[in-house]
């Protein structure tokens, strides 16, 4: 044990002394910031799909292009709703000491809507390029958007996780 995880109550060593109490404080302010960086992104992105149907030239899309903007716009709600449902738990159990129900419940939230963030970006790039190049181009911007974003948000942080894993433990 450290010097910093003198405290009894602290359930995790880990170089701070904080309670379990305020370990989840903690974890909810950064589950919040996430949050945010999410939302606007998505926000940003909704207000392009909407904007999409006020233009002259939508109604030069195929049934399908329209099935697909469709579907892309349930998505890009579908986003925002589980990007907010963490406040709306915070809020419903507001005082109730339940802040570690909360954090978990908003780690799998910002899982579930990062997931669902990632198929929307390639969804939206795909449609783009569909209706502006062709379907060719649209299935190639589909398939390398995602190969980055596994590369990026998939394959990256579990190498820096298992080398910060090895790390720690040393020889």
């Amino acid at each position: 044990m450290t010097a910093r995880d003198s405290d009894p109550d602290d359930d995790i060593v880990d170089g701070r002394d904080e309670s379990p109490a305020e370990r989840a404080d903690r974890n909810w302010i950064e589950v919040l910031q996430e949050l945010r960086v999410l939302q606007t992104g998505t926000q940003i992105l909704t207000g392009f799909l909407l904007a999409l149907a006020f233009q002259p030239a939508f109604a030069d899309l195929s049934e399908s292009q329209r099935n697909v903007y469709l579907g892309l716009v349930v998505l890009s709600a579908l986003s925002a709703i589980i990007a907010l449902a963490p406040v709306a738990l915070h809020r419903v159990l507001f005082r109730h000491h339940a802040k570690r129900a909360v954090v978990a419940y908003g780690h799998a939230a910002l899982i579930t809507a990062l997931l669902t963030v990632s198929v929307l970006l390639v969804g939206v790039v795909a449609f783009v390029f569909d209706v502006v190049v062709g379907g060719s181009a649209g299935w190639w911007a589909l398939g390398a958007l995602a190969g980055v974003i596994v590369v990026l948000w998939v394959i990256a942080p579990i190498v820096i996780r298992a080398r910060h894993r090895s790390t720690k433990e040393g020889p």
